[in-house]
């Protein structure tokens, strides 16, 4: 099959009949948008139009941009398109009939062109509107499902940014009303939940337009991020890693030595400083941690070496696929680079996957595991790839057990097969974070050897991995997943203190000092505002905590404790409160209240 055929084909790769069926509706009502599309816009030029997960959308070359209004008239339209039931009709063209069929369709024209010769070109018709496809659709239009149209934005033509702009219309479709208005009602969860605003309004990272893609941590936001490092260092010094930091750049005969130059920069900033010099920002750190391992002889006895690193990386990802801090260009991984023997490979890997079920289940959060197989771009040679391959297997028949986890074929690193973590969020989103990969490829380009038992000169195997993975992509994650209220160990203003009058206010900065004092982050909110806008303010930044303080707590010395939820817990002592925020921090707890 060719390239191009793939792309007409579904975005999406059923893994089951429930799911080839949804995918076929879904991508008959494409079909049906275009047509309404069409008439309504008589001059649109068609671009692809494929079921995703979820829903579909379908690309137009318009005369203007599309407003809610349009979406609308588009909707009306292709529910009477439905309600006519107009059959799908499968069709073998010749490419000579499918050069007339669209012959005023430049971006149909262009797929047709790039077909092999022994491509059979298909169509499907229906109420005399055709499209250039390879199928499947349902019967005819009355079971398209219950839709609805979502949104409109730019994306460019097969993706090149050299190439037009088109219209990108997305929505959705479900077999029931009830499943499309739970699907609507998770859609606007999310929307109340997306990280970008919530950054914005609790203040924790910017973007400026003279850096896309390379966010600016805020105070709020870079808190949050040193917590979960300090959080990463401590468990990890438990557990023999040893911190390194690497140059952000290096000349071109790094990356060349490790494969990336061949077989990832399109993917990386380039630095020409004349023509002799050329430079790569880094955007990982494996070649780096190979130098470290080579600075001096290595015996059995030193392996595992475990060596961990969290420098800022760049990677260049097109402007389109830019998305908040899910997908960025400038970011930090927590990274580690092991070198072992290879009959130590199976045992690192296990203590490796108990780090990653200590991270997550602090958060609530639950992952699947994806083996990721040979792609078809890789480096080394077959043997070694099937050997490597067999062990990740075993290793995840013994974690997860026999068919409890995925498997991504040719998805793995050009240097290594991995096995990747999918977590799952409060919404039962799925995010790819962190990734455990195996390779023999890099330390053998790199000459790193150690001598063994019996004396002779043998090359490490390297564990790739991250837990976390990018640091922004894992925060972004959070953000939604707890909709901006962080629990209390990693809030980055754990308590604001509201004196109710300014006669209040020396007892609130006495309370504020004796809180910082036992390690706490707090705040007065010494502004001219009420008290009640003062509390609307503190829950709208999500702080776990307000602490009113009134005449009644400067005579007992005490704090009048209310919680973000709106709930009033009552008088407590000082000591009381410190205590009890101490107590859920250092038990990285999701809960706000603890019995003391």
């Amino acid at each position: 099959m060719s390239d191009l055929t793939k792309e007409m084909d579904l975005a999406i790769a059923p893994e089951s009949e429930h799911e080839l069926d949804l995918a076929r509706m879904r991508h008959s009502c494409a079909h049906v948008m275009a047509q309404a599309v069409l008439e309504l816009f008589p001059g649109a030029k068609l671009g692809i139009g494929p079921a995703i997960a979820d829903g579909f959308y379908y690309d137009f070359d318009l005369p203007r941009p599309l407003t809610p209004e349009d979406l609308e008239r588009i909707e009306r339209r292709m529910e009477e398109i439905k309600a006519a039931a107009y059959p799908f009709v499968r069709r073998v063209v010749t490419r000579e009939e499918a050069y007339e069929l669209f012959r005023d369709q430049p971006y149909k024209l262009e797929l047709l062109a790039e077909f092999p010769p022994d491509e059979v070109i298909t169509t499907y018709t229906h109420d005399g509107f055709t499209d250039l496809c390879r199928g499947p659709h349902v019967g005819d239009t009355s079971q398209i499902g219950f839709f609805k149209l979502l949104r409109v934005s730019g994306a460019y033509w097969r993706g090149d940014e050299r190439r037009p702009q088109l219209q990108r219309i997305y929505g959705t479709s479900w077999p029931t009303r009830e499943q499309l208005e739970a699907y609507l009602h998770r859609l606007e969860e999310a929307e109340r939940r997306d990280h970008r605003r919530l950054g914005r309004e609790l203040e924790l990272f910017h973007f400026d337009p003279t850096a896309p893609g390379m966010p600016y941590w805020l105070p709020k936001g870079l808190k949050i991020l040193n917590l979960l490092l300090d959080f990463w260092r401590q468990e990890h010094e438990k557990r023999g890693y040893q911190e390194i930091a690497a140059p952000l750049i290096n000349d071109k005969s790094l990356w060349e030595i490790s494969g990336h130059w061949d077989h990832y920069r399109e993917n990386m900033f380039v630095i020409q400083l004349d023509e002799h010099l050329t430079y790569g920002v880094k955007p990982m750190n494996c070649p780096n941690a190979m130098i470290v391992y080579n600075l001096k002889k290595r015996s059995y006895r030193d392996l595992p070496l475990r060596l961990s690193d969290c420098d800022i990386l760049h990677r260049y990802e097109r402007s389109g696929t830019l998305h908040g801090l899910l997908r960025v260009r400038k970011f930090q991984q927590d990274d580690a680079h092991i070198f072992v023997t290879e009959d130590q490979i199976e045992e690192e890997f296990a203590r490796i996957l108990e780090i990653a079920q200590l991270f997550y289940g602090i958060f609530g959060l639950r992952y699947t595991l994806r083996l990721g197989t040979r792609p078809a771009d890789f480096m080394g040679d077959l043997e070694t790839w099937d050997k490597a391959e067999a062990a990740l297997q075993r290793i995840l028949d013994r974690h997860a057990g026999p068919g409890n986890y995925l498997i991504g074929a040719g998805e793995g690193a050009f240097y290594g097969p991995k096995i990747d973590i999918l977590m799952e969020d409060a919404l039962g989103r799925q995010w790819q974070t962190g990734t455990i990969q195996l390779d023999f490829q890099l330390p053998r380009r790199f000459g790193c050897t150690y001598t063994d038992r019996d004396g002779t000169e043998k090359t490490p195997v390297v564990i790739h991995r991250v837990i976390y993975g990018s640091l922004e992509r894992f925060i972004g994650i959070l953000i939604e997943h707890f909709a901006g209220a962080f629990p209390v160990w990693l809030a980055p203003v754990q308590a604001t203190i509201i004196p109710i009058a300014d006669r209040h206010l020396p007892y609130a900065y006495r309370v504020r000092d004796r809180l910082r004092d036992a390690g706490l982050r707090v705040e007065v909110d010494d502004g001219d505002e009420r008290m009640q806008a003062k509390i609307r303010r503190a829950q709208l930044q999500k702080i776990p905590y307000m602490l009113v303080v009134g005449d009644r707590e400067v005579n007992e010395e005490s704090l009048a404790v209310r919680l973000r939820t709106n709930e009033n817990i009552g008088s407590m002592s000082i000591d009381r409160f410190i205590t009890m925020v101490q107590r859920l921090a250092a038990e990285k707890s999701l809960e706000l209240v603890t019995e003391i």
